[in-house]
């Protein structure tokens, strides 16, 4: 059953990548042309014990709207009587705010490089259940000083079961590096299609043989997470000599996926 499910995924995703004829509704977007940013659809993240809160914080020096612009700052920590973390870095997210079921989300951001930092653009379920059992989409990771960036998906079939080939949960693609890429996923009721700059990137199917084992538990309302994250066991040590650094979002885009008549 392996090799039938893994023939019929690359199928799928050599179909996929060569037209997506979906249609779409937009039905919420941010250009952050305030003077801050909107805290009825943004949340500042709380830290928290996974590598990638290992570092959040709420101070303001890290958040910025600047020039049309949000700003999200990792820096070394200056403050160590208020706060005794080694970094601090910010994040936002919509959760319980803004969500997508199936649809499509965009974020157009550009992003600093350093020994060390992690950004971030994913999506969680906008609903509590214990990870990985929900599911998690990486729209971007980027790691260190690369050229690419990380597209994943993560599910109790991926993580649990290890089931990380068949088909394959991930992908890289080039960026331009130092330069605005627009990151996208299309969320259907039958793949994940990711891009950068419009063009299709990497696929992620449902296989119906294996629905049985939550190969895919996406269809239900996910949410949008942006941060600058620092440290982790993926990305390795920092350097505290090449931060400050920021990730800044031009816009962010959530689409409803049209039904068909």
């Amino acid at each position: 059953m392996k090799l039938k499910a893994t023939l019929a995924a690359l199928l799928f995703c050599a179909t996929a990548l060569a037209s997506s004829p979906h249609k779409y509704r937009l039905v919420w977007q941010d250009d952050f042309n305030g003077t801050t940013f909107d805290s009825r659809s943004w949340t500042k993240i709380s830290r928290g014990a996974p590598d990638w809160r290992k570092y959040m914080s709420d101070a303001d020096s890290l958040y910025a709207v600047r020039d049309g612009k949000l700003v999200l700052r990792g820096a070394v920590n200056t403050n160590l009587e208020a706060d005794t973390a080694r970094f601090v870095t910010g994040g936002l997210y919509t959760k319980r705010k803004h969500a997508v079921r199936y649809g499509k989300v965009e974020v157009r951001a550009r992003l600093d490089c350093a020994q060390g930092v992690w950004p971030a653009i994913w999506m969680k379920p906008d609903y509590e259940i214990k990870w990985p059992h929900g599911g998690e989409i990486d729209i971007m990771e980027h790691l260190n000083h690369d050229t690419i960036a990380y597209q994943t998906v993560h599910s109790y079939y991926t993580q649990i079961l290890k089931q990380k080939k068949n088909p394959p949960h991930g992908g890289t693609h080039p960026i331009k590096r130092d330069d605005f890429n627009t990151y996208g996923v299309e969320i259907l009721p039958d793949s994940l299609v990711f891009s950068i700059n419009g063009q299709p990137s990497f696929t992620y199917p449902r296989v119906e043989e294996l629905k049985d084992k939550d190969q895919y538990p996406f269809g239900a309302p996910f949410y949008l997470l942006i941060d600058m994250q620092i440290e982790g066991s993926w990305v390795g040590k920092a350097d505290p000599k090449q931060l400050p650094v920021e990730m800044e979002i031009d816009w962010v885009k959530f689409y409803e996926l049209e039904k068909e008549k």
